[in-house]
């Protein structure tokens, strides 16, 4: 692929960032927290749509204890987009940019699309790791029929499906057009619907088409991990949303079967995000499981 620019299109409404060049990319990363902390790297959902925003706010709430960096994934959010977006080359990203922290071991951490990579960085990449913590993801693309069937059988809106299927399958031919269909499959995500939230997140969204289409029509077809989950030997949190539609909890129990060191939690009022809609129980569920896989380091008391 050529290099895609980013224009002033794609800025978004985040804290400023770091240009870090990874693998002849520029990307953009924020780096939270105290230095000399255990580190957990966040990967973002939806390639394409997802950006640093989300991952900064949830796992931010770490950043008192843990060496927290979020970062937009080449070819989304503001990062550059050259290259392919495979998941070859977004895994060697997450670990340039392990290296470029200084971590030998990192705790690697993602939702959605980001926890198919949190996933594939732990296979591909397995010293190091030292933790993963997983939320509303899954490990094969067996998700989007399930997606399909529950977006048939909404009872709060009608999805146009010809705008579902092009989204789902990467045929987008813009950004304008990426915008659209996303705006009529976000009423699907969240616990309780409220269309004024909707189209907040349409608004505040950053489309880069490019690695969206990627993704789902190149990475998705063949995205198979269950043949290689037994073989992460780290502990494992995974989270999910009791009425999560895109990524059913079902596939949290598939994953929770497959690794073996690994708990499941179930956020019984949330949808797609419990670490929104359940924001305080889910933080505290993450930092517990943390503390007894990654503790923190912790500066001694003074002497009196």
């Amino acid at each position: 692929m050529t290099q895609e620019t980013v224009s002033p299109e794609f800025s978004t409404a985040t804290t400023p960032a770091q240009r870090i060049l990874i693998n002849g990319n520029e990307l953009a990363v924020e780096v939270l927290g105290p230095e000399g902390a255990p580190v957990i790297i966040t990967h973002h959902g939806a390639p394409g749509l997802g950006s640093r925003a989300e991952p900064r706010a949830s796992f931010g709430r770490l950043a008192d204890e843990y060496r927290v960096v979020v970062f937009d994934a080449r070819g989304s959010g503001q990062s550059e987009g050259s290259g392919t977006f495979s998941h070859e080359q977004w895994a060697a990203d997450i670990d340039g940019l392990r290296e470029w922290i200084g971590a030998e071991q990192i705790v690697i951490a993602g939702g959605s699309y980001g926890g198919f990579m949190a996933m594939e960085y732990a296979i591909r990449y397995p010293d190091r790791v030292s933790a993963l913590v997983l939320r509303d993801t899954s490990a094969d693309n067996g998700n989007a029929h399930l997606a399909r069937e529950n977006a048939l059988a909404s009872d709060r809106v009608t999805i146009d499906m010809e705008k579902f299927d092009r989204i789902d399958e990467g045929r987008v031919a813009d950004n304008d057009d990426l915008r659209d269909c996303w705006r009529e499959i976000l009423p699907l995500y969240d616990f309780n619907y409220d269309p004024a939230a909707v189209e907040k997140k349409v608004v505040a969204t950053p489309y880069r088409y490019q690695a969206h289409n990627y993704a789902f029509s190149r990475n998705l077809p063949s995205y198979d991990l269950k043949p290689k989950l037994p073989s992460i030997a780290v502990p494992t949190l995974i989270t999910v949303g009791r009425t999560d539609w895109i990524t059913p909890v079902s596939c949290s129990q598939t994953i929770a079967r497959l690794i073996p060191n690994s708990e499941l939690v179930v956020f019984e009022e949330s949808g797609h995000s419990p670490q929104i809609e359940q924001a305080e129980l889910w933080t505290a569920t993450v930092r517990d499981f943390l503390h007894r896989v990654a503790a923190p380091t912790r500066a001694e008391p003074a002497a009196e």
